[in-house]
């Protein structure tokens, strides 16, 4: 499941919030988390300008 975090609520609370105000303001940090049952089991933070770690293939490896 996917799911979206419109206000940045959830990204702010996890400290996975940057402030770009360039360009829109305060965004989310590019990632990919995976949650079993409410416990966080794997958290793929990107470098800044990569697309590695948070690629859908990457989750599917760690599944």
């Amino acid at each position: 499941m996917m799911l979206a975090d419109g206000d940045g609520a959830f990204t702010k609370a996890i400290g996975l919030d940057m402030d770009t105000a360039s360009f829109g303001g305060v965004r989310s940090q590019r990632y990919a988390m995976i949650v079993d049952n409410g416990v966080v089991t794997q958290l793929n933070v990107e470098a800044p300008n990569q697309f590695e770690v948070s690629t859908a293939e990457a989750i599917l490896k760690a599944l």
